[in-house]
């Protein structure tokens, strides 16, 4: 099969979707590997270590022009136009992004396989989850960046200082980001609570950070009591395929004090605050009702080189078995059935369908056991 790897154009998004050691592993299997040129030059992988792979490098054309077309983020307007009848495997959060591109995938007869929504067989997020951990800890780095006065913040510092835990960090949701965002920030210092539904969510808490982290059973009574008070809101919902619900509304961003500030890591698929709107990493934040708002939608840019690394140790048995199967691999494996969100001119995702109100665009897509 012809592999093709897309350089990213979202704003400063500086991962790739295959290092050079996946490239080497796809070449071994008997595969083509086309890299767009410098696809991986800004975290770290240049056109040489991709041709040592064995791998070759071309033109944004030629590596659109393959049978499996690898990216990190969800084609930009700008790549609308090369969208084919070919498989294409990326994050897509298609419930959170402009309805064109669903429109282009359908139109294309894409075989659009979303990282975000493959399970593996204990229902886990498998491609989601090493993103969702480097977003968790950039989230409470993030905000305590810009609590600093110099940045429009409260100045409130995430710290011990002599002993003494300093700045409330709210972090709602109990899933890999929030966890993760938790426990950063009670490492740094700040006293944590996170919000959560259930014993799991309870357990999931209590066993990953030790100190200085509480667990709330969440509701919107019991954000409200706490979040006047909160330095730091961190909005880590997840609701697969779906659109976040908004468990932060503008009224209880209105009773935060002014220069607080929010980061919302759910803003890919619409985000968990009301008052939030996608950012980028170049004019990442703005104000509402004097509360600083961080919404970047690809926040793991950041650290393109961790990120890259990280991802391609998850996705990379996926790509070996679609190279070497085509759809029949979908089709094999019932936790990357779940992954198509689009096949055959339908969307075969039934949250986006719904989340999307393209219900008349419906059309499950089954595996086979």
């Amino acid at each position: 099969m012809r592999v093709g790897v897309v350089r990213e154009t979202k704003d400063r998004e500086n991962r790739v979707a295959l290092t050079p050691a996946g490239c080497r592993q796809l070449v071994a299997a008997g595969h083509e590997v086309v890299i767009e040129n410098d696809a991986g030059l800004r975290c770290g992988f240049d056109n040489d270590l991709y041709l040592v792979a064995g791998g070759t490098v071309g033109a944004v054309e030629d590596a659109w022009n393959s049978d499996l077309t690898l990216k990190i983020k969800e084609p930009m307007a700008a790549e609308l136009e090369y969208l084919q009848d070919n498989i294409l495997f990326t994050y897509l959060h298609l419930a959170g992004v402009d309805a064109a591109l669903t429109t282009a995938l359908l139109e294309k007869n894409t075989t659009a396989v979303a990282y975000e929504t493959v399970e593996d067989k204990f229902g886990g997020l498998p491609l989601l989850a090493p993103m969702s951990a480097i977003a968790g800890n950039m989230a409470a780095s993030m905000g305590g960046y810009y609590l600093a006065q110099f940045n429009g913040g409260k100045g409130v510092q995430l710290g011990k200082v002599l002993g003494q835990r300093s700045g409330k960090v709210m972090v709602i949701g109990a899933g890999t980001v929030g966890l993760h965002a938790a426990q950063t920030a009670a490492g740094m210092g700040a006293e944590v609570l996170v919000f959560g539904k259930g014993d799991r969510d309870r357990k999931r808490t209590l066993a990953t950070i030790r100190d200085g982290a509480t667990f709330i059973e969440s509701s919107a009574e019991r954000i409200a009591e706490h979040i006047e008070h909160s330095d730091l809101v961190i909005g880590a919902v997840l609701r697969v395929g779906e659109k976040a619900p908004h468990l932060v509304t503008e009224t209880m961003i209105k009773s935060m004090q002014a220069g607080s500030v929010v980061v919302d890591v759910s803003i890919d698929q619409g985000g968990c605050i009301e008052t939030s709107h996608p950012t980028s990493h170049s004019d990442p934040v703005f104000t509402v009702h004097d509360v600083i708002h961080y919404c970047v939608t690809n926040m793991p840019g950041a650290y393109a080189r961790t990120a890259t690394i990280a991802l391609t140790d998850k996705t990379l048995p996926y790509v070996m078995r679609i190279a070497d199967k085509g759809v029949s691999a979908l089709r094999e494996d019932p936790g990357l059935a779940l992954g198509v969100n689009t096949f055959k001119g339908k969307i075969s995702c039934l949250a986006v369908a719904a989340a999307l109100q393209r219900m008349e665009d419906y059309h499950a897509f089954s595996a086979t056991r």
